[in-house]
């Protein structure tokens, strides 16, 4: 999706809020906490309220049919949490998305870990408009704004360790959020790393030590020094000789395992 740059000659008129405001939607479960923050955003010409939600499920849906280019996004929902929505967001469908949350300093440092862009209620002027600077920064930056979103299902819920987490993937001229489960394997060609999926393959936007070091503590194994497999894809393990082995994943695909890493995919793999 392609979003026009606010100019910087921008005047508060009809006609340039038509073409460069910030299509916002507010999601949280409190109607009190998405009317203060639709007055603090009332401050900001270049941003149009374009909804709003009361829970995870109906953001969702509002996300779709509004496609706004920013969503504000409270955590503590019923039913549907923040960080299951951005989980949840349809292929193709790639917000900026600013967290609004109530968590104490201790959750919030690990969502700086993982850069993510917050707002501690209540909500001040002045960081909301360092947030929003930084929304106007990421317009028509599709990669940028998947990357973000890819960051935040890093982020570790209240009980521990993230879950589903994405992977940002690119085919043509658009960029995909990917789950992780749903990833065969990494591979790399020189200079290219491909995604490789039962459907089809994209291409990655980190280097394959990239996505190996994010990877920690997942379901992906190296099986040779250009490839990572997602171990709970494997259907088959065949001996080649005494020291190499054949892989076969659930598509079909087959990948050789080297001798260095022959010793690591077997203990992964519990043979």
């Amino acid at each position: 999706m392609t979003i026009p740059c606010v100019p910087a000659d921008f005047h508060d008129t009809n006609m340039g809020m038509a073409q460069t405001a910030l299509r916002a939607l507010i999601v949280d479960d409190e109607p009190i906490a998405r009317q203060i923050l639709r007055e603090e955003l009332g401050a900001f010409p270049d941003v149009e309220i374009a909804g709003e939600a009361a829970n995870g499920t109906d953001a969702l849906v509002e996300i779709v049919r509004i496609r706004p280019d920013l969503v504000f996004l409270d955590l503590e929902m019923p039913v549907l949490g923040g960080f299951d929505v951005i989980r949840r967001l349809p292929e193709g469908v790639l917000p900026i998305v600013i967290i609004v949350t109530a968590y104490d300093q201790h959750a919030v440092r690990a969502f700086e870990a993982v850069a993510l862009d917050y707002l501690l209620k209540p909500v001040t002027q002045e960081r909301l408009e360092k947030a929003l600077d930084r929304a106007r920064s990421l317009r028509g930056k599709t990669r940028d704004v998947a990357e973000t979103l890819a960051q935040m299902t890093d982020a570790p819920e209240p009980a521990g360790a993230p879950r589903g987490r994405k992977v940002v993937g690119r085919n043509g001229s658009e960029y995909y959020l990917l789950d992780i489960d749903d990833v065969l394997a990494f591979q790399a060609e020189r200079e290219i790393v491909w995604i490789l999926t039962a459907r089809q393959r994209y291409m990655a936007t980190q280097t394959l030590r990239a996505v190996d070091e994010r990877l920690q503590g997942a379901s992906f194994q190296r099986v040779h020094r250009n490839a990572l497999v997602n171990v709970n894809h494997v259907r088959k393990m065949s001996p080649l000789s005494s020291q190499r082995w054949l892989l076969t994943l659930s598509n079909g695909l087959e990948f050789v395992v080297s001798k260095r890493q022959a010793g690591n995919v077997r203990q992964m793999l519990q043979w």
